[in-house]
């Protein structure tokens, strides 16, 4: 009875014995397993584009003078009669044109006994959407004929002519593949360096596209920037 026990207890100690290494090999081969994983390399990866903008906003703005408020807003609608029809012979006639309410302002005497040229002053913008940038460009170049036709053109930096581009998601696929493209082969050329290989995607973002105009003398030419970073898997 003894010896059985005895027999007993020596092969459960044998087969804990084997449990103990076999449970020992495989947490090794998971603790090899995390460490390899756990090599990786960050990278960037740049994609830049020019496109043309397809949306042009121009606002001209002018003014007039009168001495009573039906004199003024009549000098109004003949400076924006005027402009109207220089925007028609531009070939602007069938663009997105909008007319803001005048900004009027009661002009004060500058020192006793010194009249104010006029009682009262205003200030208008019509504004010229449209898709057609030449043809914007050309209307505003000949601008100045509109002084002659009897408007007083008011230049103010609030009312600056701005060009847009409306394409973007149409060319956001193509530039992220080229920047992800670009950020492969930064890690591409680490690895050989460092006498390794590229795996899988650890982790990628999307950087945010910026749009911006190319340089100060042509803003209907835009520059559209993305960077997107990416960690790839090194494999021995």
């Amino acid at each position: 009875m003894e010896r059985k026990s005895s027999a007993h207890s020596i092969l459960t100690g044998l087969v804990l014995a084997v449990g103990f290494i076999l449970g020992c090999w495989v947490l090794a081969g998971a603790l090899v397993d995390f460490k390899s994983m756990d090599r990786y390399v960050s990278v960037k990866g740049l994609a830049e584009r020019e496109v043309p903008a397809d949306l042009a906003m121009w606002p001209i703005s002018f003014s007039a003078g009168a001495d009573t408020l039906p004199a003024l807003n009549s000098a109004l609608a003949v400076s924006g009669t005027a402009v109207m029809e220089f925007l028609k012979e531009q070939g602007l006639g069938e663009a997105d044109i909008m007319t803001s309410a005048p900004r009027v302002q009661e002009n004060q005497y500058n020192s006793p006994g010194q009249r104010p040229v006029s009682r009262y002053s205003a200030q208008s913008v019509i504004t010229v959407r449209s898709g057609d940038i030449a043809t914007v460009k050309k209307a505003m170049s000949a601008a100045g004929e509109l002084v002659s036709r009897g408007v007083l053109l008011v230049r103010n930096y609030e009312f600056q002519p701005t060009f847009a581009f409306t394409g973007l998601n149409d060319i956001k696929p193509d530039m992220i593949a080229e920047a992800t493209r670009n950020a492969r082969s930064a890690a591409k050329q680490f690895a050989e360096d460092s006498g390794s290989r590229v795996g899988g995607i650890r982790r990628a973002s999307q950087g945010y596209f910026s749009l911006q105009d190319r340089d100060q003398y042509t803003p209907e030419i835009k520059k559209v920037r993305v960077v997107t970073s990416v960690d790839y898997f090194l494999e021995d």
